[in-house]
């Protein structure tokens, strides 16, 4: 703490940037807060370029995420609690948090080149499912995921990075529209498979599918649209309690996915 410089003039530039980037009617987002010691120390890990990392005078910095900064050669200061109050007003006040440039947009290209399956969310627009999947399409191996119809302008949305834990950097992740994705999976050489209710195929099926998958998957309500369904060359069901009506995106994501954890993993292991 007593090494870490205190800014306690309103007037310091770093504060007008902490202003700007929490303004909510933004209409470029260049620029965005991350906060809390978990995503901010996994959004470094995975190179996000920041300009500055900042806590509360008032709260010891964590010192592994200090260690984690020094690394990359990320400054660290702190704000006075009279300037912390003036910035965040009635907001809550992260203890810690960052400011951090956007990463480029991911790119079809970025899926290509890698070798596990991807996970396309069509119409999933529940930001904490999405923040889940993607969390754990990085732990049980995926390549990336393609975001269709999620309500979402970028992958920097602070409610997305929240609800990753700041994973939402660590594999591409592409917006895309539905004639794009239609478009990509039809030339790019990988197998979709659809997620239904009556799918033909059980999950424990999947495991001994030995080539790249796309695991498709829809809202709860409505499931997968109609153009996916049409591409897939197999629909796969999660055996389940007749008297429930369905699972969560998630939740079913998190099954599939650890249905092909054994050749994801050895096929694109991660550090």
């Amino acid at each position: 703490m007593a090494n870490l410089d205190v800014i306690v003039d309103r007037s310091d530039p770093a504060v007008q940037r902490i202003v700007d980037v929490t303004k909510h009617s933004r209409s470029v987002v260049r620029t965005v807060l991350i906060e809390d010691i978990e995503p901010l120390t996994q959004s470094i890990r995975a190179g996000v370029e920041f300009t500055e990392v900042y806590g509360l005078d008032t709260v010891p910095f964590p010192g592994d995420l200090l260690a984690a900064c020094e690394k990359r050669g990320i400054r660290v200061r702190l704000l006075s609690a009279a300037v912390a109050n003036q910035v965040f007003k009635t907001e809550k006040k992260p203890k810690v948090f960052g400011i951090a440039k956007v990463p480029p947009a991911g790119r079809f290209a970025d899926l290509e080149s890698l070798s596990g399956d991807v996970v396309l969310l069509d119409g999933v627009k529940i930001v904490g499912n999405i923040g889940a999947i993607v969390r754990t399409a990085f732990a049980l191996g995926a390549a990336g995921i393609v975001l269709v119809d999620s309500g979402l302008g970028t992958i920097a949305d602070r409610r997305l990075i929240r609800a990753s834990r700041g994973y939402v950097f660590s594999l591409p992740i592409v917006l895309a529209t539905r004639d794009e994705a239609l478009a990509f999976f039809r030339d790019g050489g990988m197998r979709p498979v659809v997620f239904e209710a009556d799918g033909k195929l059980s999950i424990g099926e999947l495991d001994g599918i030995d080539e790249r998958l796309v695991l498709v998957f829809g809202s709860e309500k409505t499931g997968p649209s109609g153009e996916f369904a049409g591409v897939a060359t197999e629909s796969v069901s999660i055996p389940m309690n007749p008297a429930a009506e369905s699972l969560n995106v998630s939740v079913s994501a998190g099954i599939a996915l650890h249905g092909r954890a054994r050749r994801n993993l050895s096929a694109a292991p991660r550090g």
